[in-house]
């Protein structure tokens, strides 16, 4: 009997109703447009400028753009998802917090933890890679740094991506009304850059470098398959690098309005047309150049401004690049938002040190999360090099969808969220979208290599001696159930 007690109490669930009811912590200052503009802000970033050109070099080749409709179909299945689970639930957490509710305690840690890492690593690999572009356009002006301080390896340090991830966190400890305006501007501005591409692009588009459009496949010595429709699926489990961050939206329910109107619209709203963007640059640039010359490693860091110099359009190039420096802005911007607010989250709930949770009274921000988180990932992206860090995003991610597309069926048949959903959003065709977007989820983390596995097991081991040394012992619902026996 003690025994079976024990593993319940890993299983208790966060009382929704009874936190809903309290004094919201953060201010709700956040629109349906603020929200769409955080999600485009964090979906349209460094991959965009990056990814298309690895995928089809490496894996689909033209078909790049099956690819990324594949991931956007997946992914816009988990977008519904988080939509309902963000109107019944509009509490600060994202997927962490949906399990919590429906799952509990254990399975909450275990998807936060999850998390965490796909944000932390996020943040730093971005930083890398803008650090990389940011240190081309100075190198255009003359400007270099000294070499131990260009790339973090075991000869240095990359400065500048500790610095931009400091300012990052300078500029979300002003405020989060003043940090999205920030974000919308930039936001507007990357777009332009990318239509730019496009309309320049299809001037210059040779129709014989689409065939064949999906090229013979064959399997490299590391099992990776390459071309054919295996690869076009192994893409897509890739271009959800470039997808993530969408789910950082629904970290803001807390902060929102009127989130059981906001957030669906929100969502929803910045992953179709991150997904639009992605397809027709992905469609332009393997019309401009060879697929073949994109699996070249000189080109895979920026094959945009590579196709644009094939086609002799430098001056586009070099716009181009400040675009992709603003681009990767807003996604250190959103995706640094979202770590916080999880480490912020999962604090207040006992499972972190409760220092992740202070709230500045002036900007009503959560300073010690902001601060921890930023330092962190500022860290990472200092020393590690950006092939080892990049390894548990999509890992990461794919599994925090597929735990929150199972987690409708539990939410639809609880008596407690049938009330708080009344009014709120339903994912369509229920329940097939939720058990089809689990499904595509699975498939999906089951083409990403054995490395990122490897890395994600020791990642969860190392969180899971984290809840057992802390967590199972300062956990609030735990204490309230302690109470109660």
């Amino acid at each position: 009997m003690k025994n079976k007690t024990r593993q319940s109490r890993f299983l208790l669930k966060k009382d929704v109703s009874a936190d809903l009811a309290q004094k919201p912590v953060l201010p709700r200052t956040l629109s349906a447009f603020g929200l769409s503009s955080m999600g485009v802000g964090a979906i349209v970033g460094a991959g965009i400028f990056i990814t298309p050109g690895i995928i089809a070099g490496k894996y689909a080749g033209p078909a790049v753009v099956l690819s990324f409709l594949l991931a956007a179909i997946v992914c816009s299945l988990a977008a519904l998802c988080y939509a309902e689970f963000a109107s019944t639930i509009p509490l600060a957490g994202s997927a962490y917090t949906y399990a919590y509710a429906v799952f509990g305690e254990l399975i909450a840690w275990v998807l936060g933890w999850s998390l965490v890492s796909e944000y932390l690593f996020a943040v730093a690999s971005v930083a890398s890679s803008w650090s990389a572009y940011f240190q081309n356009l100075l190198a255009g002006m003359g400007i270099k740094l000294p070499l131990f301080l260009q790339h973090a390896n075991s000869k240095g340090i990359d400065l500048i991506a500790i610095l931009v991830i400091l300012a990052i966190s300078a500029l979300l400890l002003v405020g989060v009304s003043e940090s999205t305006r920030i974000n919308a501007g930039m936001v507007i501005i990357k777009i332009t850059v990318i239509l730019l591409f496009i309309g320049v692009g299809l001037f210059f588009i040779k129709t014989n470098h689409y065939l064949p459009f999906i090229p013979e496949a064959f399997t490299d010595s590391a099992g990776v398959q390459h071309y054919g429709v295996g690869g076009v699926i192994a893409g897509a489990a890739t271009a959800f690098y470039a997808y993530i961050g969408f789910d950082a939206v629904s970290t803001a329910s807390e902060e929102v309005k009127n989130p059981k109107r906001d957030m669906p619209i929100g969502i929803i709203a910045s992953l179709g047309i991150a997904s639009i963007l992605y397809m027709a640059l992905s469609a332009v640039l393997v019309g401009i150049v060879n697929y073949q010359d994109l699996a070249k490693p000189e080109h895979q860091g920026d094959p945009v401004a590579f196709a644009l110099t094939v086609i002799n359009q430098n001056w586009v190039a070099a716009i181009v690049s400040l675009g992709a420096v603003i681009g990767m802005t807003t996604v250190l911007l959103v995706m640094s938002f979202g770590g916080n607010r999880l480490l912020f989250a999962i604090s207040r709930d006992g499972l972190l040190p409760t220092s992740f949770q202070k709230i500045s009274v002036k900007k009503q921000v959560p300073v010690r999360s902001t601060l921890i988180f930023g330092s962190s990932a500022a860290l990472i992206a200092g020393v590690v090099p950006l092939q080892t860090i990049a390894e548990l995003v999509n890992i990461g991610t794919l599994f925090a969808f597929a735990v929150v597309s199972l987690g409708i069926l539990f939410l639809r048949n609880n008596e407690e969220f049938t009330q708080l959903s009344r009014q709120g959003f339903k994912v369509p065709g229920y329940p097939f979208v939720p058990i089809l977007s689990f499904i595509l989820c699975g498939i999906l983390m089951l083409q990403l290599e054995k490395v990122t596995w490897f890395v994600f097991i020791i990642w969860q081991v190392l969180g899971l001696g984290l809840y057992i040394g802390y967590g199972y012992h300062h956990s609030i619902v735990r204490k309230k159930q302690r109470v109660l026996d």
